[in-house]
């Protein structure tokens, strides 16, 4: 099975930079969008032989996800908890016969630092949430988690120690994740390789240079991760400032 997650930063514009190029040549059998950017009916996506299913921010032109899948759920959700607002669009959950699937746009704790308390409540409902799935079936938790856990997934970690995606807050929520049962699918694959990043800023040749940061993620249940066949990031695919990331299980 070939999962695929990617933060469109925009569908509508991502669509006129090679998306269904992309899309139709990666053949996933599931494939999951962030940050979508449009409202119901802005958008009419051609996706032959996919289930779509969108969850829509109430803001126009802002966050929002989608996922589109081969085989039929067996039921979708949208939204998790009392304390998570749904009004951002930003969580879609599909359960398969075999695992659930939950699709994620991490809010960003903005550069100020000014939404890193509602970030943290965030991050708490989901963990319990993750959690209470994965004692039922599997569960593979991908999307755009907005955070670069350990030094190793951004370039320069010494002077963004504290910043937005790289405080010490956020990066422990990550640590409590994976101490909960899941496996980061990529760190799992390749420990030491540096250099792999999903994000770079829109600043002049920072892509070139490659100076980014791993903030999309495919984690797994704990159980899930001898079936890891590979995880991979598609660094070289633009139209948008994040790249997809590949997760192939057997």
């Amino acid at each position: 099975m070939k999962l695929v997650s990617w933060n469109v930063n925009g569908i509508r514009a991502c669509v006129k930079k090679g998306f269904i190029d992309y899309f139709q040549n990666v053949d996933a059998d599931i494939f999951c969008i962030q940050e979508s950017k449009l409202q119901d009916g802005q958008i009419d996506l051609q996706l032959e032989g996919y289930h779509q299913y969108w969850n829509y921010a109430e803001r126009k032109g802002y966050s929002g996800t989608a996922v589109f899948t081969k085989e039929k759920p067996l039921s979708v959700s949208y939204g998790v908890g009392e304390n998570v607002s749904e009004e951002e669009g930003r969580i879609i959950t599909l359960e398969f016969k075999d695992f659930y699937l939950v699709n994620v746009y991490t809010p960003n704790s903005k550069r100020d630092l000014t939404r890193l308390s509602y970030r943290l409540e965030w991050e708490e409902e989901i963990l319990k949430y993750l959690i209470e799935l994965n004692s039922v079936k599997p569960v593979v938790y991908c999307g755009d988690l907005n955070v670069a856990h350990a030094e190793i997934d951004l370039k320069n970690a010494k002077s963004n120690h504290g910043n937005s995606g790289f405080t010490a807050e956020e990066r422990s929520k990550m640590t409590n994740l994976l101490s909960s049962g899941f496996v980061d699918s990529f760190r799992y694959m390749y420990p030491d390789k540096e250099g792999a990043y999903t994000w770079w800023s829109y600043m002049a040749k920072v892509r070139e240079r490659n100076i980014g940061w791993r903030i999309d993620y495919f984690l797994v249940s704990e159980s899930l991760k001898e079936q890891i066949i590979d995880a991979d990031i598609h660094c070289d695919i633009m139209g948008s400032d994040h790249c997809p990331i590949m997760l192939e299980l057997s």
